[in-house]
């Protein structure tokens, strides 16, 4: 037996170009890169791209972006290249159909010559008396000439011939030892008619060929392991650590986190505001108990943390009122010059950046996304239109007043608007909860805002009486 010895670690990620990269995938993504940094591993990114069915333009790139966007690189992969390039798919496919003669020559798999109209009649008959739909392995029983002229003649694919009667069995490192008996498993399709290998096909030769050690992925994929189990053997290399994640449940909890629960790409959390490493952070916690019930880490701090005892068995529910106050405690911890240009870029670089820099320190208790600037501290950049039915019934008093005391000011800084704002009040005796409310909704458009006397500073003398004036 080839037996292959597992020394250095080395973690693999393997999207599929089939949709947007999912928040979930992104979980997977960040314990496998974590764990491998740990232990002064390799990261692998790998592209199964074989699924051309469900294949979509652009998908490979944007995954790839969006991880980077998240802050982790891999060692080996697209863009970065490696010892045992290439690493899409569908650029091995010659790769695959070596192998697959080997399984062929061993008498491990089988070409089978089935039309695809008697698969679905076999199917429904099956469905029909209640079986687990099965192939029937009508063409195992084909000698070499037979196959030979079957070759000739159609297409085929490729079969996994399963073993009778065998338990297979192999250790998860988190829900320990799984067996399955060989009757409930199928004749799976290694390679297809097309060429392009079938998922079990393409992840277990892949695996070999770059010496992954650790297999860390979502639970979903617990029915097919049996399967690259009996490959491995068939191979005659050593079992891959195996480690089956919990997937994340909706924040009901009561199934798979999915479109309908809204936005579950790893893009949509940055859209809405969310900062990467608060995202990361918060995955983090999703199936992993860090010892000292910690909450916040740094990804350096995780991956010193981090290690597989930790995981859990149950899934997790994605609470995001959890993920908002994690935001908000990372956007409260960045430096307020970072901050700024964080917003800036987040809304396009439209508002100038030295101005978004004047607001920060404003608005950084309240925000809890980025995407929240513009509904707290747009009145900055343009004109609010003001609702008069929010005003008090001395509005006109409070706001005419107001006008005159800036207009006299000659000197426009914070003790001369605090100063000149509260010398008003007392010689009025104006209500001051009523007379600031007033002034808040008449210059920003809202009851809710940012210190106003600060936010007016901001805005300045001519544009803060312009508004009053307006509003009277």
């Amino acid at each position: 037996m080839n037996k292959r010895k597992i020394g250095k670690v080395r973690t693999r990620m393997a999207p599929s170009p089939t949709g947007e990269f999912h928040i979930g995938s992104l979980r997977t993504l960040l314990y496998n890169w974590a764990y491998a940094k740990k232990y002064k591993g390799d990261f692998i990114i790998r592209i199964e791209d074989t699924d051309r069915e469900r294949f979509v333009e652009g998908a490979e790139e944007r995954a790839l972006k969006v991880i980077k966007d998240y802050n982790l690189f891999w060692d080996e992969g697209p863009g970065v290249g490696g010892p045992y390039a290439p690493y899409r798919q569908s650029e091995r496919l010659d790769i695959y159909k070596q192998w697959a003669q080997k399984l062929i020559d061993s008498g491990d798999a089988y070409y089978c010559f089935c039309a695809k109209d008697r698969l679905e009649e076999l199917r429904r008959e099956q469905q029909a008396k209640r079986l687990v739909p099965k192939y029937d392995r009508r063409c195992l029983g084909l000698n070499k000439s037979e196959v030979e002229e079957k070759k000739k003649k159609g297409s085929y694919v490729v079969r996994l011939k399963i073993p009778d009667n065998e338990i297979i069995s192999f250790k998860d490192t988190l829900r320990g030892e799984i067996k399955t008996p060989s009757k409930d498993l199928n004749d799976q399709v290694l390679l297809k008619s097309d060429g392009f290998p079938t998922y079990h096909l393409g992840v277990v030769v892949d695996d070999i060929l770059m010496e992954i050690t650790n297999i860390i992925r979502g639970e979903e994929w617990l029915p097919s392991t049996p399967k690259h189990v009996l490959l491995y053997k068939a191979f005659g290399y050593k079992l891959p650590y195996f480690t089956h994640v919990t997937v994340l449940l909706s924040p009901d909890g009561r199934g798979k986190l999915s479109k309908r629960h809204g936005g579950v790409s790893a893009r949509h959390f940055l859209n809405e505001g969310y900062l990467p490493e608060a995202v990361l952070n918060f995955l983090m916690l999703l199936g992993w108990a860090p010892k000292n019930n910690r909450e916040l880490f740094t990804l350096e701090e995780f991956v010193e943390a981090f290690d597989l005892d930790g995981l859990q068995i149950s899934s997790p529910t994605l609470n995001r009122d959890k993920l908002d106050w994690m935001n908000g405690e990372y956007i409260r911890r960045t430096q307020n010059s970072k901050l700024k240009t964080q917003i800036w870029n987040f809304y396009d670089k439209k508002y100038p950046e030295d101005r978004i820099g004047e607001i920060v320190p404003l608005v950084k208790e309240r925000v809890r996304k980025l995407s929240e600037f513009e509904s707290l501290a747009g009145f900055f950049f343009k004109k609010p239109r003001v609702d008069k039915k929010m005003l008090g019934k001395n509005y006109r008093n409070h706001l005419s007043l107001v006008v005159e005391v800036f207009t006299k000011m000659e000197k426009w800084n914070n003790e001369s608007v605090n100063n000149g704002l509260l010398k008003l009040i007392e010689d009025k005796g104006f209500a001051m909860g009523d007379f600031f409310m007033d002034l808040r909704v008449a210059v920003c458009g809202s009851k809710v805002t940012p210190p106003i006397n600060e936010s007016i500073l901001i805005l300045g003398k001519n544009e803060t009486i312009e508004r009053l004036r307006q509003v009277l």
